[in-house]
Formats: C-alpha cells, sequence, structure tokens
C-alpha cells in the first residue's frame, strides 16, 4: 500500500463554454477499470445525443492502467489531452467524461486540445482533490485529569484527533502517520509522565483537502 498519494473526490462536474460549444467535465474516483467503464458509459447514456462523449482515466497504485477516448474527435485530441491532465496533477484512481455539444464553430486541433484539457482541470478543481495519507490508529487510554492537557497537546501537533469516548475512563483515539508509531509513543509517554494506556490499531487512509494551486 502506498503511504500517500492523491485522488480526487467522490465525483462531480463543471460546464464551460468554448466557442458556442459546450463542454461537461465529470470526474469520479475509480478504483477498478470495471468501475472507470462502468462511469463512461453511465455518462454516456445520459448524454447519448451529445456529439462527443470522450474519456481519461488512470487506475491503481502505480498507474498501470491507463485509458484515453477520443470518441470520434481528431486523434489525440481529446482523450490524450484529458490523460495528461491526470498525470500532471499525479491523480490516481480517477476517471474523467467530457461532454461536448457542438456549437457550429470548428476549434482545430490545438483548440481542441486546449478545449478538453482545460475543461478536464476545470471539473477536477470542482470537485476538489484530496491527499490520502496511510494512518495508524492509536489508542490512548488516560485518567480524566490528563484529558484537557492531552488533547490541546494533540490538537496542535502533526497528529489527527479522530474521536474522544467518554468512559470509565477517557479514550482518544489518533491518527499517526505510517512509521511514526514509536515516535508518537514516546510523545505521549512523555507528555503524560508514562501514565498513558497506548493501543495500536489497524491501519487506514485518512483524506486531507489540498488547496488548488
Amino acid at each position: 500500500m502506498l503511504e500517500t498519494y492523491h485522488t480526487v473526490k467522490t465525483e462531480g462536474s463543471e460546464e464551460v463554454i468554448i466557442q458556442k460549444s459546450r463542454f461537461i467535465g465529470y470526474v469520479r474516483r475509480c478504483e477498478t477499470e470495471e468501475e472507470a467503464q462502468a462511469f463512461i458509459q453511465e455518462i454516456k447514456k445520459k448524454h447519448s445525443d451529445a456529439t462527443h462523449n470522450c474519456s481519461a482515466y488512470m487506475i491503481g497504485e502505480h498507474d498501470l492502467i491507463q485509458k484515453a477516448n477520443d470518441d470520434g474527435e481528431p486523434s489525440g485530441t481529446a482523450g490524450v489531452p484529458m490523460l495528461e491532465v491526470l498525470k500532471k496533477r499525479g491523480l490516481k484512481d480517477t476517471a474523467v467524461v467530457v461532454t461536448r455539444y457542438f456549437g457550429g464553430i470548428k476549434l482545430g486541433a490545438g483548440g481542441l486540445i486546449r478545449a478538453y484539457g482545460g475543461t478536464t482541470s476545470t471539473a477536477i478543481d470542482a470537485t476538489g482533490v484530496v491527499r490520502r495519507q496511510l494512518m495508524k490508529q492509536m489508542k490512548v487510554t488516560v485518567d480524566y485529569h490528563l484529558l484537557g492537557k492531552l488533547e490541546n497537546e494533540v490538537r496542535n501537533s502533526k497528529y489527527t484527533l479522530n474521536t474522544i469516548n467518554y468512559l470509565e475512563n477517557v479514550e482518544l483515539i489518533i491518527y499517526v502517520e505510517s512509521g511514526q508509531e514509536t515516535e508518537f509513543e514516546s510523545w505521549i509517554v512523555d507528555l503524560t509522565s508514562n501514565q498513558a494506556q497506548i493501543t495500536i490499531g489497524e491501519s487506514s487512509y485518512v483524506e486531507f483537502d489540498v488547496t488548488p494551486e
């Protein structure tokens, strides 16, 4: 499993008008090629009356599955520019469909490349990008008199406080980046004068919003 990678939020869309043609970009997170193909077919069915429904996707930890489809546009002017945007932005497990309704003005090869690439970028920005970070779930159990100090320190640290469970003793569920468990345990021991019980839980991905550049 990758320790960290970028992908899109669940899904989104955005429309732009270029020289009277409507370009509608659809974006969805897809973790398998089957999901990507189903998404493409869904948009094609939704816009069966469109001039073109061009698509691109990049799937897998190491981007082993990469596909681009011009759907009738001149070769290399739609799907490939869309795929290049995914590569440039380093987005994994991401599929994009750009639907075009022709407005009567031909854009030429260069214009098409800019239109499809630009619509893809605009739709990705509208959808939102996240950084998925592999984190270890750590459960820290302390007496209630330590809660205020510990909660404040955790919230102002590089670690991520997930939940607080108010039981006989108080439990803090904290996410720690994979590989930083030992450092975290030492930090908690020092912070609580060794009065905390620390339990290491499962690893899972936690998502953080990425601000567009």
